[in-house]
Formats: structure tokens, C-alpha cells, sequence
């Protein structure tokens, strides 16, 4: 449907910059801004927010962390005390596992007091084993690289097939746009290849030429493949991806043999593949796009092993000859099950590794093709989190596993493909002890009120007593098939020692079920995220977990769209929420094609421009639906350089918000003004936004000590 728009634009929000008093809640000035959408007129009081260059907008920000920074003075003994616990349990000098990548072991380290991680190598000694006597190359000093900027992060790091070169991507602004350099390991200088906006890279085997995806300068869409010589000249365009639903990505497989090229939507992938001693070569694809067909593939010994959900919406994984990989030639190894989720694929020599996930429980199983038989990783939590852990030989014999669980510390294992035997690499120190056997961590099952069963996960101390009256934190994400997994958080311990307990609600809009989970909580169906966590929350008090007026809930990103809708749908049932880089202005963000991620993301939320989808939206936008009412107490965090979300979002939210709640209840707003969607930099600066959010979240439980 073709829109018909009016505007009435603003002049400038504010003719001088604002006085605000850091005692008294900000006022946002309200300005008249319309548009007609589907014959409906829209207002806006606060569109001059989204105008970042003006001077006003950064007042209102700066005024807003002033009302937060007094309105929470009396928790800051607190937040230091929290702070000073979460610094103590961690072990500040540390060393990652090392990982063999062709003739060295690649690993990182941090040293005390530093905010950064070194990344290091070392040459592998006899047999390829580690060799800890070896000369340490140290690749980036992560903290001299930060010096001096506000914000600092790695993306990729990639080395040559000869190892003398590392291409490597920054980020300086947290606004998740990332520089390409490439740095010749021998001498330590960088070469002239470089690309802004880089996304993904790809050696090819000549070691002279990089393949690099980039993203627009605007929709940060990755939509364009570059061929670049890393001795210098302009790079080549390869390939231009004109469907905007669709980014596209660039990996070496694990044995070498191709450079993939993968264009992803939502619903449908292709994969090109090029011979990767053929750079200057043309990338084929492997089966042609077909809408609502996703796949990925892996080689070896001239076979394709091909994860697909074509007639299996779960996936299930097929072989097919290299050279003629059409559906007419496979084989099936996978079969499709509905109650198990093939969620990942990893392809070696000797073995295939399957990720995945039954009844919101990952499982890891090993396929020998010697033997032809499968071997089933045993793990010991009643919940937990696992996965692979990065195992990049293509003739490893074991596989690397992340394992953890609320009450297990991160650690690393290698399993041996061949016996499924474990064997303990490392796990995450807790410093000055943890008496683990004190807590205790649980599957409960939730009915949901159109009668399925949602799994939710829950840490608490032992002894508890289920009167209701103990505080409890639930937290929610339920988007983008993300699972919401049983993990480990040594900050959360400062919690439990103050006799919190903690939920992860597995709602619909995650895959934690299967592929339908998803599907059932996306587009139309977009709702039963929302209820699934209002259901849950009903399910604690009715349980006596707790009660409404020691619930707070938390969510972030898509989870603070989760946030905003509960609290319109459902303030009374809570005491307090943490809103994290929300996206909660759904209708002026998904109706604004020119910003970030916004048309890409039509096939997740919906395309506004249609009716029906339009109708379905604006019921539930949190924005949209604030009412004359009373709302729970509310801490509202953002980024200034938020990529993923604007830092609008929030900001109108909150001055929405102010005009319209009928109680007294705190409502804060908290920007950091030099850090995007993922918050601060560093690990000390990122303790330091965890302490102030638990000592917040302790405060609305009445607990100071």
C-alpha cells in the first residue's frame, strides 16, 4: 500500500540550550511533528530528540544522566561495594586456552589493572604440541591500541595460509562499523590494504588477496564483496547484493579448499563458492535461491555435507557430490526430527560434529565416518549451556567444547571424537571461593495460556522458603531465534548471596524449542513472546517464588521491546524493570527504510507498509501504546553511538513515559555517552555499568547492605 504522508516539521526543538536541575525529572520539550500512515495520523511530541547533531538533544541526555546520577547517590556505597566484589572474583591475570592454527598456538592474556586482553602466539614445538618455552609473539596490544580512545573493540582477526600476515578489524566508537587493517607479523607494520566498514574476511590461499564484505554507510546493511590486494591498489567489487532483505558474509572453509559467500535473509540463504587458489576465479553457487530455503554447506574429499531445513524445519543434514549437489543427489545422513533442533554442523577428516537442541537443552553428538556410528556427549547440570568452542584444524581428533551452567563456571573441554571422553582444558576461577553447594539450579515448565509449555531456568539459594516473599529477578530476550541460555555470570553471584533468585524465561521467539518456537513468537505471531513472559511471571507468584512487589524484570535490545510491551500490558505485576538499549519505537524505526538494519529486518517483525502487518505492529509498539497510568519503577539504559538501536528509542520513550505515568515511581534514563548497543569497553569500565544496575535492581528490593 502507497503511503500518504503529511509532516509538519519542527523548527528547532529548543531555541537555546536547556537548564535543567540535576534534583528534578527532566521535561522534554514537546514539538508538533504528523504523518498520515494507512490513513491514520500520527503525532510525535518528541521527533526532535532523534536529531543527534543538535545541541539541545545532547543537553536533554546530559540532563537526564545528571537526574539518574542524583537520583540514585544514595545506592553509589553500594554500587562500589558490588563493584569492588565482581573485580575480586575475577582473576585478572588470565590466559585463554591455546588454540593451534597450522604451526602456532594462538591464544590471549590479560594482566592486571589493564582493561584489555593482549592477543598472542606462540610457534608449536615438537609434534605440534604446545610449547609453553617458546618465544610469545604478542599479535595486539588491545590496551596501547585503546589508549587515549573512549571506546575500543576487536572485531575479526584473521591470519594468512602462510602465517606472516593478520588481517584485523576496530571499532572506535561502539558504533559496530569496523576498520580493516592488515599487519605483517614479522616486521609489525601495517600494509596499505585497508577497508572501512568491514563485516566479514577471507584469505585466499595465495596469501596476496583478502575478500571482504562491507557494509552501506547508512542501513549498515553488509551488502557488497571486495577483492583486495593486500600489497596495496583500489578494491574490486565481486559482488553486489541488490535485495534488501538479504546481507552477505564471506568465510574460508575449515579444509581450505573453498572461500564461501554466503547472502542471508531471515528465511532464505544462498552459498557461492570459490576455489580458494583461484582468487581471481568466479563464485558459483552451490543450490540456487529459493524463498524460504536456508542451508549451509561444508567440503570434504569432493562432498558437500549440506544442513538444510528443505522439508525439514528443524534441518536435518545431507551429503551430495561436489559437482552436482542438486536435491535430485542427496543423501541423507541427519534426518529431520521435529523434536530436535539441528542447530549446528561442524565437518573434520575423520568426523561430523552435530550441535543441538532438544526440549530447550543443547546436545553434541560425534558421527565417525570410519565406523559409521554416532557417540553422544555426556554433560552433568539439570540445565546448562554448550557449544563449540572454535576448533579450526580440519585433522583435529578432538573437539573443543564450551560448557557451563548457572552454577558451573565457564569451562573449556576436549572431547575426543572418537570415545566422546571429556577432558577438563579449563574453567573459570571464581577467586576467594564460592560455596556452589549452597544454591541449586532448575528446569520448571510454565503452561502458557493457549496450552503449550514454556521452559524457564532458575538459580537460587537452598532453603528458600516459597511464601512469596523472596526477591526475584526475570529476565527475557524471546527474538530472532536467539535461545536464552542456562549460563554462568559471576557478577549474578553478588545477587545470590543477597538471597535473589534469578529466572531466564525460554519464551517463544527464540529457538530454545525447535525452529517453530521461533516462528510461533515473529511477525504475526509476535504477541506470544509478550504473553509467554507475562504467564511466566504469573506462573512465579502463583508458586510463591515471589510476588509482584518483589519481581523486577529485565531485557535487552529485542528485550527491551519484550520489557516495554509487558508494561503496558501488565504494570501491576511488577516492582521494577531494567529497559537495555530497547527497541521500543518499532513503528518509526521499521517505517524509516533509510535506517540501520530496518528493511532487513521486514521477514522478523514485519513489513509496516502493508496493512495488515502495519495494524498488527502498532498494537503492541511500546512507544505507541503508553498510557495514562501508573508504571513500575523503571531504569532506562542506552548508548549515544548505539548501532543496532538509536539511542532515540529510549530517549523519546522515557520523555513519553514522564507525560503520561500517573504514580511517583523513579523512571531514569542512563546514556553513555561514549559506548554503543553493547555498553562500555573494557573490562573494568563493563563492571563498572554491571554494579550500578545490580545496585539499582537491590534498591527496589529494599536491600542496601
Amino acid at each position: 500500500m502507497t503511503l500518504k504522508l503529511s509532516r509538519i516539521l519542527p523548527a528547532c526543538a529548543l531555541a537555546a540550550t536547556p537548564a535543567f536541575a540535576a534534583d528534578v525529572a527532566p521535561v522534554a520539550a514537546k514539538t508538533p511533528w504528523q504523518e498520515t500512515r494507512h490513513g491514520e495520523v500520527v503525532t510525535d511530541d518528541y521527533r526532535w530528540l532523534q536529531k543527534k547533531e543538535d545541541p539541545a538533544v545532547i543537553a536533554y541526555l546530559n540532563a537526564e544522566n545528571g537526574y539518574t546520577e542524583a537520583a540514585t547517590a544514595a545506592g553509589k556505597p553500594l554500587a562500589d561495594k558490588l563493584y569492588a566484589e565482581i573485580k575480586g572474583r575475577m582473576q585478572e591475570v588470565d590466559l585463554s586456552v591455546p588454540t593451534r592454527r597450522g604451526n602456532y598456538y594462538y591464544y590471549s592474556r590479560t594482566e592486571a589493572d589493564k582493561q584489555y586482553p593482549l592477543n598472542c602466539r606462540r610457534r608449536a614445538g615438537a609434534n605440534l604440541a604446545y610449547d609453553e618455552q617458546a618465544p610469545e609473539e604478542i599479535l595486539l596490544d588491545q590496551n596501547e591500541m585503546a589508549r587515549d580512545k573512549k571506546f575500543f573493540a576487536v572485531g575479526a582477526m584473521v591470519v594468512s595460509p602462510d602465517e606472516r600476515l593478520m588481517a584485523y578489524t576496530t571499532d572506535v566508537t561502539g558504533f559496530r562499523q569496523f576498520e580493516m587493517h592488515v599487519k605483517d607479523l614479522k616486521t609489525g607494520k601495517l600494509l596499505p590494504a585497508s577497508m572501512p566498514r568491514t563485516t566479514s574476511i577471507a584469505w585466499a590461499s595465495d596469501n596476496k588477496t583478502l575478500f571482504v564484505t562491507q557494509e552501506d554507510a547508512t542501513t549498515k546493511r553488509s551488502d557488497r564483496l571486495f577483492s583486495l590486494a593486500v600489497g596495496g591498489g583500489a578494491p574490486v567489487q565481486r559482488y553486489h547484493e541488490p535485495v534488501e532483505q538479504f546481507s552477505v558474509y564471506v568465510n574460508r572453509d575449515r579444509d581450505g579448499r573453498h572461500v564461501q559467500l554466503t547472502m542471508r535473509a531471515t528465511d532464505t540463504t544462498e552459498v557461492r563458492l570459490l576455489d580458494a587458489a583461484r582468487p581471481n576465479g568466479t563464485f558459483r553457487a552451490v543450490l540456487p535461491r529459493e524463498k524460504g530455503h536456508r542451508y549451509g554447506v561444508s567440503h570434504r574429499d569432493g562432498l558437500l555435507y549440506i544442513r538444510t531445513d528443505k522439508d525439514a524445519k528443524n534441518f536435518r543434514i545431507v551429503v551430495a557430490p561436489l559437482a552436482a549437489p542438486q536435491q535430485k543427489n542427496w543423501v541423507e545422513l541427519v534426518p529431520h526430527n521435529n523434536d530436535v533442533l539441528v542447530s549446528g554442523a561442524d565437518l573434520f577428516k575423520t568426523h561430523l560434529v552435530v550441535t543441538e537442541k532438544s526440549r530447550a537443552q543443547a546436545r553434541i553428538r560425534l558421527y565417525s565416518f570410519a565406523t559409521k556410528t554416532w557417540k553422544t556427549v555426556q554433560f552433568d547440570d539439570a540445565v546448562y549451556a554448550a557449544e563449540g568452542a572454535g576448533t579450526p584444524e580440519y585433522t583435529a581428533s578432538q573437539f573443543r567444547v564450551s560448557y557451563q551452567s548457572p552454577l558451573t563456571p565457564p569451562q573449556v573441554l576436549d572431547v575426543d571424537m572418537d570415545t566422546a571422553k571429556r577432558t577438563l582444558l579449563k574453567q573459570q576461577e571464581v577467586v576467594g571461593g564460592f560455596d556452589f553447594s549452597r544454591y541449586e539450579s532448575r528446569r520448571l515448565w510454565v503452561p502458557a495460556r493457549d496450552g503449550v509449555q514454556v521452559p524457564l531456568w532458575i538459580v537460587y539459594k537452598k532453603g528458600t522458603p516459597l511464601d512469596g516473599k523472596a526477591p526475584l529477578l526475570l529476565y527475557g530476550y524471546g527474538s530472532y531465534g536467539a535461545p536464552n541460555e542456562a549460563r554462568f555470570s559471576l557478577a549474578r553471584l553478588s545477587l545470590l548471596e543477597r538471597g535473589v533468585i534469578y529466572a531466564g524465561a525460554q519464551i517463544r521467539g527464540g529457538n530454545d524449542m525447535g525452529e517453530d518456537w521461533h516462528k510461533d513468537g515473529m511477525l504475526m505471531k509476535k504477541k506470544n513472546s509478550f504473553t509467554d513472559f507475562i504467564d511466566s511471571a504469573e506462573y512465579l507468584v502463583r508458586e510463591k517464588w515471589t510476588r509482584p512487589e518483589r519481581l523486577v524484570i529485565d531485557g535487552r535490545s529485542a528485550g527491551g521491546l519484550l520489557m516495554g510491551a509487558v508494561l503496558n500490558m501488565r504494570p501491576e505485576l511488577f516492582r521494577a524493570a531494567h529497559v537495555g538499549v530497547p527497541f521500543v519505537d518499532v513503528m518509526n524505526t521499521m517505517m524509516d527504510a533509510s535506517l540501520p538494519l530496518t528493511t532487513g529486518e521486514y521477514l522478523e517483525w514485519g513489513d509496516p507498509n502493508q496493512k495488515a502487518a502495519y495494524d498488527y505492529m502498532r498494537s503492541y509498539s511500546p512507544y505507541d501504546n503508553i498510557e495514562r497510568k501508573a508504571y513500575p519503577s523503571m531504569l532506562v539504559t542506552t548508548g549515544l553511538n548505539d548501532s543496532q538501536v538509536m539511542y532515540w528509542e529510549p530517549a523519546k520513550y522515557v520523555a513519553k513515559l514522564r507525560a503520561h505515568k500517573t504514580d511517583a515511581n523513579p523512571l531514569l534514563l542512563k546514556t553513555n555517552m561514549g559506548a554503543g548497543h553493547g555498553g562500555a569497553s573494557g573490562r573494568y569500565n563493563a563492571i563498572g555499568e554491571t554494579a550500578f544496575l545490580q545496585a539499582w535492581m537491590l534498591s527496589q528490593w529494599g536491600i542496601t547492605e
